[in-house]
């Protein structure tokens, strides 16, 4: 564990998903240097029992953190309905964020009073899920939908093909027809199909996701920790565990075209 404020951030996602997040830290927090860890060679994560994702976590953490990371960014909502408890008791000294739906914005942004939320089946399986709705759902109707193939579209770059609009459709049009007027995309990669989502949805819905707030979260815990760097223009650092042929293209569809990433092996 480092307390040094110019050591970097270490962020993991089952796949490029996180980048979204990452997109939002790197624009609240210009001076930091990110590690990023996409686990692509294991996505998506969603269909995974609880243990083995505990236990995966738990791998990527040490990674970053025998990189000098000091602080964890779970951009995962899968990995952290299902980790982040157990990480933070491994490393209760260390500041660690995760997501979770953003069920109470959609809350209060609903005038139907039904909210969709679009998420993995673990992330809607989680008792961290189960707790949101008892908080903030009570007095609304929630309907959930598993988005099953969205991750492995997002993964394989397919971001507009006809097959990926009726996939997205697939999973929009249902929660609509339940009444929704405010959609919760509860996973990381979701944002990358976003302008599809919104396609499908209409523009009478709203559709919310948690990468600015968890920015947010994260600048306030780097804050109370004394750990915020500052002048300097920080960088990125990424790893993935894809295979060899799908890891440089598919971050530079995603991040930018000058990226490079580096084999995740284990």
């Amino acid at each position: 564990m480092t307390s040094n404020p110019d050591a970097p951030i270490g962020v993991f996602d089952s796949g490029l998903g996180g980048l979204s997040v990452l997109r939002h830290a790197r624009a609240a927090l210009p001076a930091e240097d990110f590690l990023y860890v996409a686990d692509s060679g294991f996505a998506p994560y969603g269909e995974r029992s609880t243990e083995w994702i505990r236990a995966r976590s738990a791998v990527l953490g040490e990674f970053l953190l025998d990189h000098g990371a000091k602080a964890l960014l779970i951009a995962c909502n899968t990995a952290t309905a299902a980790a982040a408890q157990a990480l933070r008791e491994r490393w209760p000294a260390l500041p660690i964020i995760g997501m979770e739906p953003a069920v109470k914005p959609a809350v209060a942004a609903t005038k139907t009073g039904t909210v969709g939320v679009l998420a993995t089946t673990g992330t809607l399986a989680s008792s961290r899920f189960a707790a949101l709705l008892d908080t903030f759902g009570r007095d609304i109707h929630v309907v959930t939908r598993p988005g099953r193939g969205l991750v492995e579209a997002v993964e394989r770059g397919d971001f507009d093909t006809p097959a990926t609009r009726a996939l997205v459709a697939s999973h929009v049009e249902p929660l609509i027809a339940e009444g929704a007027d405010v959609i919760v995309l509860g996973c990381t990669h979701y944002p990358f199909l976003r302008p599809l989502i919104e396609q499908a949805a209409g523009p009478s819905v709203r559709v919310i996701d948690t990468g600015d707030a968890v920015a947010r979260q994260l600048a306030r815990a780097l804050g109370r920790a004394g750990l915020l760097r500052s002048g300097h223009h920080g960088g990125e650092r990424f790893w993935s565990s894809a295979p060899p042929t799908q890891r440089s293209a598919a971050l530079q569809r995603l991040w930018r075209q000058d990226a490079t990433v580096e084999p995740l092996t284990g």
